[in-house]
């Protein structure tokens, strides 16, 4: 009996309300909704990424899992090719420098991706101008950014083979590299590093490599790299340059060759690509 007699009560009172009642109550609604969604958009878009800028767990929880699933299912596409999208719009094709600016732009102001980044990617240059290796490893390719920054600088006839895992990345990375105008100074090859390691000198011709970068799965570094040195594929004076080595962090690679008396290691203290943790690239010398 209770239960109908409130809903009788707040039937009756529906229609007994006034127009310009009914209009006030809708006038509420509305505003209570706009200001829902206005204060949605400031924790996504100010908020939020502000309180994750000094914390490196959370700003990858935030960025890498939350945000990218939540815009890949809103504009049914993925990272990577809204990323190739925003070369696309703004970059000048057969420009590499561009090509690094329309990507920092994007991932500075729209969306964070996992570059290397502008600020890590000038101690990147500055590593490859230094070394002006003749052969070039890269390992993870993701979209292309480290692999413009890096066949940009090459001298005349340099080579660099960049491995990626993921097919997609892959795809997406040939397309920003052929927008950059560097098809033909990179090698771009789908697989697992583990796999491609051994086989480097019997199927691209490689006797040892002069620059290595690391920036793929940070649990590959330290195994990969021995692989390398079992192979061979390292002379004295060649050069390793690992990214995320603070964060997320390879800390047995760190320990590897910090502590072994085959390398020579310098850290390079910078941030994680477009925040303000701390993170860094270790520059590690093969001494033979």
């Amino acid at each position: 009996m209770k239960t109908g007699a409130v809903t009788v009560y707040c039937i009756v009172n529906t229609h007994l309300i006034s127009p310009a009642q009914r209009d006030r109550m809708w006038l509420t609604v509305l505003y209570s909704c706009t200001g829902g969604a206005a204060l949605l958009y400031a924790l996504y878009r100010w908020v939020i990424p502000a309180a994750v800028q000094y914390h490196g767990g959370l700003a990858l929880i935030w960025h890498d899992v939350i945000v990218e699933r939540m815009l890949d299912t809103l504009t049914q596409s993925t990272r990577p090719q809204r990323i190739l999208d925003a070369v696309q719009k703004n970059a000048t094709r057969g420009d590499p420098r561009s090509v690094v600016k329309a990507i920092d732009h994007f991932c500075r102001n729209k969306e964070w991706a996992m570059n290397v980044g502008d600020e890590k990617g000038c101690i990147l240059d500055s590593v490859v101008s230094e070394v002006n290796p003749a052969t070039v490893l890269e390992l993870g390719t993701y979209c292309g950014y480290s692999t413009v920054r890096i066949a940009s600088l090459l001298p005349p006839h340099a080579k660099l083979i960049t491995l990626e895992f993921n097919p997609d990345f892959a795809a997406i990375a040939r397309q920003v590299i052929a927008w950059a105008g560097l098809e033909d100074k990179v090698q771009l090859v789908e697989g697992a590093s583990g796999d491609w390691i051994p086989k480097m000198k019997e199927q691209f011709g490689v006797k040892t490599f002069d620059l290595v970068f690391l920036d793929h799965w940070k649990n590959s570094y330290l195994p990969d790299t021995k692989l390398m040195e079992e192979c061979s594929l390292l002379r004295k004076g060649s050069v390793l340059l690992a990214d995320n080595v603070i964060c997320p962090g390879a800390p047995d690679y760190l320990e590897f060759v910090r502590s072994s008396p085959r390398y020579k290691s310098q850290y390079f203290k910078s941030h994680l690509e477009y925040t303000k943790v701390e993170d860094g690239l270790e520059k590690s010398v093969f001494l033979g």
